[in-house]
């Protein structure tokens, strides 16, 4: 059974064509999917009985609900979903006073090897579809309540390009769900023509993760680096115009004694004087076999206050969840993949 969840209107449209249906037809399907909330194709009641019956013989509307869900001290939630035929992935729900946001993965493991994070030590399992991507939201509890979306999840957004901004056009589309396009951030290490694309192709809000504006530190801790250095990820950014419409910001994370001193906070405003942005201060969460460790408190808030003093927007991320492993660079499934290799 083919999941409808996922497609987009043209998608739609080449599928009731191929069944023989009113073109018209795939825009009511869309509305029931995307905002009528159908579970069933039964549900949509304004296609005949006999059109439903038809549908139903090859396609499902294929929403999933998650396996499992753990819940932090903090109110924070992961929710486990399967994926891929035996794979799985985690989503984390954050809520904060009158903002939720939901934090989606975009694959399932990852192939980028950084140094700091639990997702690439499981390696890569595979793409998301822009129905596994979407169903992490619209299969939580929650749904209803979320107000941002971060794919800031398992693996990397422009690795898996098709299939995020296809979720994102559905997500923003008037046939879709109607999202502002100013409640979804999209996170990168920094995959150029990738980023370049995404861009040019959607007015969501972009991330970029840095952690040091030293070449030679960035390698030790994120291969890419090799490939698309963030000088000149930071070259192409400032081709494009940014606004508090249509935000970038970095994601640094903090090393102890790697990362967090003057120097680092002298050579990040050289980096990016000229390009409007905000850069995020994130505590190291610890992962089993790493050497790193996170810069003391002090030491973050003197490293943001640098930062702030010479003109750069920065603040200090809460860590939210680190006692379910729902935190900035825990999610990892790599346990369940060896059990069930095991089986």
């Amino acid at each position: 059974m083919v999941p409808l969840y996922g497609k987009t209107l043209d998608e739609l449209k080449s599928i009731v064509l191929e069944e023989g249906l009113p073109a018209f037809s795939a825009k009511q399907i869309a509305e029931w999917l995307y905002k009528h909330n159908a579970e069933s194709i039964d549900a949509m009641t304004n296609l005949s009985k006999k059109v439903r019956q038809q549908l139903s013989a090859k396609y499902t509307v294929g929403l999933v609900k998650p396996e499992k869900v753990s819940e932090s001290a903090d109110g924070t939630k992961k929710y486990l979903f399967p994926v891929l035929d035996s794979r799985y992935v985690e989503a984390a729900y954050i809520p904060d006073k009158d903002r939720a946001t939901l934090c989606v993965s975009s694959q399932s493991g990852c192939k980028m090897g950084c140094l700091f994070c639990m997702t690439a030590k499981q390696g890569f399992q595979g793409n998301l579809t822009a129905g596994e991507i979407l169903n992490q939201l619209r299969s939580i509890p929650e749904f209803e309540k979320v107000t941002n979306i971060v794919y800031m999840g398992m693996g990397e957004p422009f690795d898996n390009l098709d299939n995020v901004l296809k979720s994102i056009q559905i997500l923003t589309s008037d046939w879709g769900m109607g999202w502002s396009s100013k409640r979804i951030t999209v996170s990168t290490i920094g995959l150029i023509p990738a980023m370049k694309q995404f861009i040019e192709s959607t007015s969501c809000h972009l991330a970029i993760s840095l952690h040091t504006p030293f070449d030679d530190e960035r390698k030790t801790l994120m291969p890419i680096q090799n490939v698309h250095p963030i000088a000149d990820v930071i070259a192409e950014l400032k081709q494009f115009r940014f606004t508090d419409h249509r935000r970038v910001s970095f994601e640094y994370i903090m090393f102890d004694g790697l990362n967090d001193t003057p120097r680092h906070v002298k050579e990040l405003v050289k980096l990016l004087n000229g390009l409007t942005c905000r850069i995020n201060l994130i505590r190291f969460h610890p992962i089993p076999g790493s050497p790193l460790r996170t810069s003391p408190d002090e030491r973050i808030i003197q490293f943001r206050d640098s930062l702030t003093s010479k003109g750069i927007f920065t603040t200090i991320r809460a860590s939210r969840g680190q006692d379910i492993q729902a935190a900035c660079g825990l999610l990892s499934t790599k346990a369940l993949q060896e059990k069930g290799r095991q089986q």
